[in-house]
């Protein structure tokens, strides 16, 4: 929801942001063999961590705490670079927030637990209100307007939540509310997961957003703490038991324009994570990355202008329905319905097709590339095929159940020429 009156500002210097972006994300396959999911490059320039983070920004939240644990360095150094503008001597921050092992002798053992063992610096800050978020969705979201809902409803606890379509709501925690929004039964991924009422093959999915009191939150989670069979979980644990006593608050995530289901991604799997970059390359694209009335920031690599180069008959530099980004050289090859990161390189008589291409690839001549995510760093030797025969590309390299191939500069260690 963009676009409507913000709320009481006092309500939102007080209110503290945790981002949760400590997962492994294994799912995603090589993209996270080195970096966090929230690192994993999103959008040509950006990282997915940038899109929570500029929505607090935009909402007029400037207290963020970033909870980190896996392979964390290259978030740090995105953090660093790009998120050290805001003004410590006025109370505003972006921090990261490892894990230490400061209450227990364990890393952290679920998203519950993380918050759990930063009370004491949560303490330092003094929040009326506590906002957590997760580090690895694609949306833009006026969190303002929650905390404010939060607050006008008297809820205990609000959580934001999003219709989806039954057979995807496996993956998320789901909920069931009355016609006022609050939750009566929260389960987290349900084998059989319940649908909205007059809408059936739709469920209402937890966003992994939630707004605590924050004296409520520490109770809660050192409730949770002393629980031997918890995971620790805010999904798994703290929602649901919290529906059974309290007054919890569903939040739709709308477009204020339309009243519809608003635009959210959880880019946590290859065919995610494709979609969601595609998504990005429509006439008119639900995620708008041009409106500047709510910019998402991130840090700026100092590069040139795209180059497109040569215009004969078979050899031209040309990208269609396409994202190019800083530093990149298109020299006598075909680009279509693509998105090219910052500083890749496609030499003469290739034709890439509906591809995700990741910082620093090179792309030699005479290669057909066509439904493929490129990892970054890649060297793809002249005349790779990749795309066209998923028997022969699954023998080198991962294909997904929608046929997404995924190639990494590991994979391209394999000899190309023992496969068949």
């Amino acid at each position: 929801m963009l676009g409507a009156p913000t709320p009481n500002f006092g309500s939102l210097k007080n209110t503290l942001a945790l981002i949760l972006a400590g997962g492994s994300g294994t799912r995603l396959r090589s993209l996270t063999r080195w970096h966090s999911k929230p690192a994993v490059p999103f959008g040509g320039k950006f990282r997915t961590i940038d899109f929570p983070l500029s929505n607090c920004i935009n909402s007029g939240i400037r207290q963020i705490s970033i909870l980190t644990q896996y392979k964390s360095h290259s978030l740090n150094s995105h953090i660093q670079k790009g998120w050290s503008f805001l003004r410590p001597e006025l109370g505003e921050f972006v921090e990261l927030l490892p894990a230490q092992q400061r209450v227990k002798d364990s890393w952290y053992m679920g998203t519950a637990d993380a918050v759990y063992q930063n009370l004491d610096i949560i303490d330092m800050v003094h929040p009326d209100y506590v906002l957590i978020l997760a580090g690895d969705h694609i949306y833009k979201m006026n969190y303002a307007l929650m905390i404010q809902r939060h607050i006008d409803s008297g809820a205990d606890i609000t959580v934001g939540c999003i219709q989806v379509p039954a057979k995807e709501a496996k993956e998320f925690g789901v909920m069931a509310v009355d016609e006022n929004h609050w939750i009566q039964r929260f389960q987290e991924k349900p084998a059989d997961p319940e649908c909205v009422p007059g809408k059936p093959g739709m469920s209402l999915a937890s966003m992994g957003i939630y707004v605590f009191p924050k004296n409520l939150l520490d109770q809660l989670l050192q409730e949770d703490a002393d629980m031997a069979n918890s995971a620790h979980d805010f999904g798994k644990n703290i929602i649901p038991n919290a529906v059974k006593h309290m007054k919890v608050l569903a939040y739709p995530f709308t477009d204020s324009n339309t009243g519809n289901t608003a635009y959210w991604r959880d880019v946590g799997t290859i065919d995610s994570y494709f979609e969601a970059n595609m998504d990005l390359l429509s006439v008119t694209p639900q995620l708008n990355l041009y409106d500047q009335t709510w910019p998402i920031w991130t840090y700026q690599e100092q590069l040139p202008p795209a180059k497109f180069v040569f215009d004969d008959e078979n050899r031209r530099g040309m990208a269609v329905d396409s994202l190019v980004s800083g530093g990149c050289i298109i020299s006598g090859s075909s680009v279509k319905r693509s998105l090219l990161s910052n500083n890749v390189r496609i030499h003469s008589y290739s034709t890439i097709r509906d591809a995700v291409i990741l910082p620093n690839v090179e792309i030699g001549r005479n290669c057909r590339l066509k439904k493929v995510i490129i990892d970054r760093d890649c060297k793809i030797p002249p005349g790779t095929v990749i795309g066209y025969d998923h028997a022969r590309d699954a023998k080198q390299f991962y294909v997904s159940p929608n046929g997404i191939v995924l190639v990494s500069s590991e994979m391209l260690g394999k000899s190309l020429s023992n496969v068949a």
